[in-house]
């Protein structure tokens, strides 16, 4: 296709990758978001929390590896975190728990976070 192009002069900016190309736009906007570095606030902030934030606590080499390993514990923390405030483990805290076991503070009150 290029070279009947080149020789018959029809169209000098015609580009069959940037054409094979568009063909997956609409897939990958549904996958990923806008291309072409537009971007929805909320798409910014979670590459935000995903890539920038995780490759600033890197040593920047080989950086994709050790950005993994830290989404992967931000995971297990927030996984963590869900699991303990649907227990009520994280109601209070140890001093009020054990101030109370002492009977210097009573539990009357609730100090569920907001």
């Amino acid at each position: 296709y290029r070279e009947v192009s080149r020789t018959h002069k029809i169209v000098t900016t015609f580009s069959l990758v940037h054409q094979h190309a568009v063909k997956h736009c609409p897939s990958l906007v549904h996958l990923f978001g806008a291309p072409n570095g537009l971007c929805s606030s909320i798409t910014k902030s979670k590459h935000i929390h995903a890539v920038k934030k995780p490759y600033q606590h890197t040593n920047k080499f080989r950086a994709l590896g050790q950005m993994w390993v830290i989404n992967q514990c931000l995971d297990k923390i927030a996984a963590a975190h869900a699991n303990f405030s649907n227990h009520g483990m994280l109601k209070g805290s140890v001093l009020l728990e054990t101030l109370g076991l002492i009977g210097m503070v009573s539990h009357s009150f609730d100090v569920s976070p907001h």
